[in-house]
Order: C-alpha cells, then structure tokens, then sequence
C-alpha cells in the first residue's frame, strides 16, 4: 500500500502548533527576565532604604547612606548632561578714606550727609569732638551704591582742603559663588535627613538624626549669614571721612604787630604789675600795720616821760 500523501490541510494545524508553542516559550521567557529586574530594583531599593533607616547609629553611616542616594540618583539617569555653570557677575567689595580740612567741622558733615542721601546712601556712624578751645572735628562712615561711589567720593573730596585719600577694591566673586554653592549643598543635605526622620522607626535613630539635623542646621545658618554680609558689602561702598578744623584762620600766621597790638599788650603789662605791687602790699600790710601800732606806743611812752620830767620841782627850792 502507498502512504497517503500529506496534504496542505494536514500541515497547517501543525505549524499553527509550533507558532502557538514558541509565542508561550518567547511570552515566558520576558516575563521572567521582567520580574528578576523588578525584582533586583525592588531589592536593591529596599537595601538602600534599609541602610538609610540604619544609618542613624553614627554620623559616618549618615554620610554614607546620603552618597549612596546621591550616586542612585546619578545613575538613575545616566544620559542627562550637566548644566553648564551660568555667567556670574563680579562682585567687588570698595572702601575708601578721606581726610579733609574745612572751616567749619559741623556744617561740612552736614553737607556730606546730604550728599550721601542724594545718592541713595547712608550714614552708618557719626561723631563730633572738640579738639582745643577753637577747633572741632568730625568722623563720619559713610555706605554708598556702588554706581554712585566715584561721583560721591569726587565730591567728598571737594569739601576742603584734601590731606590724603586713599581707596580699595577686593573681588569677592569665586568667594561669593563658593558661598552659594555650599548653601545648596547644605540645604540638600538638611533636606535628606529630614526625609530619613520621616523613615525612622527606632528612637535612637530618630535622636540620632535630630543631633545631626540640627548641627546642619546651625552650618546653614552660618552660611546664610556669611552670604548676607557679602551682599551687603558689595552692594554698599564704605567712606571713611574725617573732617578736620585748622588751627588758625588762614593769613593770620605772617602779619606784623600793629598799634592795637603794642596797646593791648602794654594794657596788659601795666595791670601784671599793678597785680603784683598789690600782691607785695598785701603781703606787708600786716607787718606795715604791727610796726605802725609799736611807733604809736613808743610815741605815748616818750610823752608821758616827757610830761614827768617838766612837773619836779627844781633842786634848790
């Protein structure tokens, strides 16, 4: 007998078999590989936390566990390119002192108050002493804008007689970047052991990071007010400005004694010596007045003597 030959109907439930067969094989295969990679993300996540829940016994593991979370979140994408650093702007701290002579201390700072006011500015400290009888002078520390210190200073400067003048300018700018970035640091890492507070379970650990948080804390506020100074110094120029009364009216140093002159200095001669001779009287008058009364006493006494003598009768009677 010869084999019946295989038709085309015979063939088709075969390979619809096959197909049916290497789907499953192929859906099965993907299905597991899925679930070891969730399942080796969901592990790897699951030690991580654990570590950061751990970590709250020493201040090492801490430091520790925040890289880790850092180098997760680094790899977590590892196509994102890095932020090119943005263009600062410079920052620059001015100072500046002057020391100017005027004839009248008071009304130049006044005067230069007015000025720092116009410009936008303020007067930080003030004082007014009396040098001698007939001189005043005045300190004065003065904050200006920064655009408007040159036209300030000229003018200060013009107030009088200039004596010195002496400025400075020191860039602050990688000083400042640096601040801001240690800042961001900061406020990230009091950020993360706030989150690991929220995770805690034990309460040694949350202890723990409490010392710590409020240690960062304390860092970040040292930075935020290191960052506040250098604003205020780079916005604001500082003036020193002394003002300096002189010590005699100007042309008065090189003029000849005149009549006035000879008079009132032989006015005052003549009453040192009236003093004096006064001085001397008084200084006599009480022996003056013990050798007045002796004179007045001998004179009674030689009278008297005189008037006994004249009444005896004379010898021969």
């Amino acid at each position: 007998m010869q084999a019946a030959p295989i038709t085309r109907n015979h063939r088709r439930p075969a390979r619809r078999t096959r197909t049916a067969l290497a789907a499953g094989l192929l859906t099965a295969v993907l299905a597991l590989s899925g679930c070891g990679a969730a399942s080796d993300s969901g592990g790897s996540g699951k030690a991580a936390d654990e570590r950061a829940l751990s970590a709250g016994e020493n201040k090492s593991d801490i430091a520790a566990g925040e890289a880790a979370a850092d180098a997760k979140e680094g790899a977590a994408k590892p196509g994102t390119p890095k932020k090119p650093n943005p263009v600062t702007a410079t920052h620059v701290i001015r100072t500046a002192s002057l020391y100017v002579e005027v004839k009248s201390a008071s009304r130049a700072a006044a005067a230069a108050r007015t000025v720092v006011q116009n410009a936008g500015g303020l007067v930080a400290n003030e004082s007014t002493e009396q040098v001698d009888d007939t001189r005043d002078s005045s300190h004065l520390v003065l904050r200006v804008p920064q655009a408007e210190y040159d036209s300030v200073l000229r003018e200060l400067s013009g107030a009088g007689k200039l004596i010195s003048r002496s400025s400075a300018a020191k860039d602050v700018t990688d000083q400042v970047v640096d601040v801001e970035s240690r800042i961001a640091t900061q406020r990230a890492s009091v950020t993360r052991v706030r989150k690991l507070m929220d995770q805690a379970e034990k309460l040694a650990d949350v202890v723990t990071l409490e010392g710590e948080l409020s240690s960062r804390q304390a860092s970040l506020e040292s930075l935020l007010a290191q960052q506040a100074s250098l604003k205020d110094r780079t916005t604001l120029a500082t003036i020193t400005l002394d003002l300096m009364e002189p010590e005699s009216a100007p042309g008065n140093d090189n003029d000849d004694p005149g009549f006035v002159d000879a008079l009132s200095g032989g006015w005052h001669a003549f009453l040192t010596m009236l003093r004096w001779l006064a001085m001397a009287v008084g200084a006599a008058a009480p022996f003056l007045a013990a050798a007045a009364v002796l004179l007045v006493l001998w004179r009674l006494l030689a009278r008297r003597r005189g008037g006994k003598a004249g009444q005896q009768p004379p010898a021969g009677e």
